[in-house]
């Protein structure tokens, strides 16, 4: 599997279209911009990665966030790959949401920040989440558990992303920054990795509401969102995945 790190790596570096790095990019931005409530369409995503331009004719009008917002998530996601190498850190996680929300609507607000942890309290789905003075501390012993972690599977994936998303650090962006980090930490740790669409979206926000109780929800919807991947890979690398 480290394969498929190289190949995505090297597709980028190429500039090569119509690839699995294309694919990846162009579908990981609509989905997690999708699931956040933006109202570009995956046609619209692609024509943003393909032309960096926007001319969509005889269709509604769509907020300029949502623009900005696909395209630094193209960016983020090639910075996600350019520190592959380098163990989650609070300074790495905030670069990654200082990328994702520059330029936005939120940039220009005194009480946000982007790339710096949130000033207000808020909550995800009705449920409280670290108040802003816990979020340094419950990061760092976030970041520390993970470290230390004799080996990481797909579950310690997947709890450490439940785990994120309940601290919350972020004023907002938060889901996007989190399944960035899931997907960068299954490539890093040879794990197939996968996309969070809108066929799982109720599924995974139920998973992640009750993975305190039953850890199953959110690792199995990951599981099968995982299958359309390794279906992905198959297509562009079909002896990547094959065993002796």
């Amino acid at each position: 599997m480290n394969t498929l790190l190289s190949y995505l790596i090297e597709e980028k570096q190429a500039k090569r279209r119509g690839g699995l790095y294309h694919k990846t990019q162009v579908n990981l931005a609509y989905t997690s911009n999708r699931i956040e409530g933006s109202r570009l369409t995956e046609e619209q995503t692609r024509y943003i990665f393909e032309t960096r331009t926007v001319g969509f004719k005889d269709e509604e009008a769509i907020p300029v966030d949502d623009i900005i917002e696909t395209s630094n998530h193209f960016v983020a996601f090639d910075y996600l790959l350019d520190a592959i190498e380098q163990p989650l850190s609070n300074s790495m996680i905030k670069a990654l949401h200082r990328t994702l929300k520059t330029g936005t609507s939120d940039a220009a607000k005194a009480w946000f920040t982007i790339g710096d942890w949130k000033k207000s309290p808020n909550e995800v789905g009705g449920s409280e989440t670290s108040l802003p003075q816990n979020v340094e501390t419950g990061m760092s012993q976030l970041n520390d558990w993970y470290a230390g972690l004799s080996s990481v599977d797909f579950e310690k994936v997947v709890e450490y992303h439940y785990r994120f998303e309940k601290i919350h650090p972020f004023q907002d962006g938060n889901g996007r920054v989190g399944r960035l980090l899931m997907f960068r930490e299954c490539l890093k740790n040879n794990i197939i990795p996968f996309i969070i669409d809108e066929r799982y979206k109720q599924f995974y926000y139920r998973g992640l509401k009750e993975f305190a109780a039953v850890k199953g929800y959110l690792i199995d919807t990951c599981l099968a969102a995982q299958d359309t991947y390794t279906a992905w890979v198959k297509y562009f690398y079909p002896d990547l995945l094959k065993t002796e």
